[in-house]
């Protein structure tokens, strides 16, 4: 997997991403709600692409959502979509490199995880973007083994597979101190939260 067949293929999905995006509010409530979002949060939304998550941060009042994606398609649907918001900022850019002044109280990897070139540096540069007490997740609205069977068709070629949580347990304890750990029929996540 490399990083250039990521954006050919996410930016070639962007058109029609949000007609097949299906959510489920309980489950992105959950999700959320682990991940410590709440009102005047600043938020890094990493891999956001055209901004499915931005309403629900919205909604808890947040003060701030940087969304971050490395498709460019993806990241002008988003801006077509969220561009008059003033609590929203839109970056293209790759994560696995994104340098910031601004430190951030959440940072949510949402559905996107398995097409990361390398999650250690990936889960690294993130940890160093969180504020102290800020929490880091990873997460999916879907079993682990679902995320893995989705990913065998046509996204193979762009994805890695979902570790088991425990391996992206290991990944965060370098640097995080991992608080909630969830792998079942409804979702997969992991949140680990910055100590000084």
């Amino acid at each position: 997997m490399n990083k250039q067949d990521v954006i050919a293929f996410f930016d070639h999905c962007a058109p029609t991403w949000d007609a097949g995006m299906v959510t489920n509010d309980a489950v992105i409530g959950h999700i959320l709600d682990n991940a410590r979002v709440s009102s005047g949060d600043e938020v890094l939304d990493v891999a956001c692409g055209t901004g499915v998550l931005f309403p629900y941060y919205l909604e808890r009042g947040v003060s701030s959502v940087t969304g971050i994606d490395i498709s460019p398609r993806m990241v002008e649907l988003a801006r077509n979509k969220w561009g008059s918001e003033p609590r929203v900022a839109l970056i293209c850019g790759d994560a696995e490199v994104f340098t910031s002044e601004k430190r951030y109280d959440a940072i949510v990897v949402y559905n996107a995880f398995p097409h990361f070139v390398d999650p250690a540096v990936l889960i690294r540069q993130l940890a160093s973007l969180l504020k102290e007490g800020g929490c880091l997740t990873v997460a999916h609205g879907a079993s682990r083994e679902r995320i893995n069977r989705h990913h065998q068709g046509s996204a193979a070629k762009v994805s890695r597979g979902l570790m088991p949580a425990e391996e992206l347990c290991a990944l965060f304890a370098d640097c995080l101190q991992v608080d909630t750990v969830v792998s079942d029929e409804a979702m997969y996540q992991v949140c680990g939260v910055k100590r000084s």
